[in-house]
């Protein structure tokens, strides 16, 4: 029993340093004015900090001034602007396109990170804050799972806490969350943005008892939603359950050591459980690619055992 229990440790400890070599993706999504981009100037900030200079990649192709220096940023590869003009395109659908033609460059992306890979520990992703034109386009859905397939990757789903603290409004952030979450399925953790102006300690109350919620509920002006709402929580309880949570200041800085410990429990998942499942996936894909050229093989094989000794008539 101890010569096994010995093997697992020696076995763990093997793969323990491969864990550590790889980089981790952390993708930033937040709405607009939850506070998404000065977390990223925070973040960056944080990691110089501690002697970990992160690499930084700008994915918002609107943004008009980042706080913080990007290694990569789309701005350079694609004019918004331009987009919009020659396409005859709003702001949204300017964003779109630019992202789309910003997916047709990743394998140059993915290069240059393959490259800087042994340099940093931390690969930050900012998004664009119309927050559904990268969680459910195309293109937004390559990028992600193009990261996520090379190295460890984190979802970061960034909340303002003071506009949540109504319970609609924090259904509304958890409804989102929790949509995101099974979209990307990946690794997830949801940062409570600007704990340093409202505490996120009602949050956390509300999805840790979901009989608070609804005193909280009973208390706020009665609507045609509130039974619709009521109902929610009861569904999301599960997701709950599971889902990581941490209280931060963009600010501040409160919160940063946290959100870095919450992230390495999310990196041990995408190992433990994501990892399996994508090659899970890989596997499955290689084995009907392989059936179905043996199944046309095998129909040109029999073509030719019925085509043979014909005389063939070439007119």
């Amino acid at each position: 029993m101890e010569e096994g229990a010995s093997s697992a440790a020696a076995a763990a400890a093997a793969a323990a340093p491969a864990r550590e070599a790889k980089p981790v993706n952390i993708i930033m999504i937040g709405m607009a004015g939850s506070g998404k981009t000065t977390l990223m100037q925070r973040v960056n900030a944080y990691l110089h900090e501690q002697k970990q200079a992160p690499y930084v990649v700008n994915l918002d192709p609107a943004v008009a001034k980042l706080p913080f220096q990007a290694n990569i940023d789309i701005r350079d590869t694609v004019d918004y602007k331009q987009v919009m003009a020659e396409y005859k395109l709003g702001p949204n659908g300017g964003i779109l396109t630019s992202l789309n033609l910003f997916a047709t460059k990743l394998d140059q992306v993915m290069g240059i990170v393959d490259k800087r890979a042994h340099e940093h520990k931390y690969f930050l992703y900012d998004t664009p804050g119309q927050i559904e034109i990268f969680t459910w386009s195309a293109s937004g859905t390559i990028i992600t799972n193009t990261l996520a397939a090379s190295y460890p990757t984190v979802v970061v789903y960034v909340v303002d806490t003071p506009r949540t603290a109504s319970p609609a409004t924090f259904m509304s952030n958890m409804m989102y969350a929790c949509s995101i979450l099974y979209k990307t399925q990946l690794p997830f953790l949801v940062a409570f943005n600007k704990t340093d102006v409202v505490d996120d300690g009602f949050a956390r109350e509300w999805m840790a008892d979901f009989e608070a919620f609804q005193r909280a509920l009973a208390g706020d002006e009665e609507s045609f939603m509130n039974s619709l709402m009521n109902s929610m929580c009861l569904v999301l309880d599960e997701f709950y359950t599971k889902l990581r949570t941490v209280g931060v200041s963009a600010m501040t800085g409160q919160g940063m050591p946290e959100l870095f410990e919450k992230i390495d429990g999310a990196v041990a998942e995408y190992y433990d459980e994501f990892l399996p499942a994508l090659e899970r996936q890989i596997q499955h894909k290689r084995d009907s690619e392989r059936a179905q050229k043996d199944d046309q093989l095998r129909r040109l094989m029999n073509d030719l055992t019925v085509t043979d000794g014909k005389e063939v008539n070439l007119g």
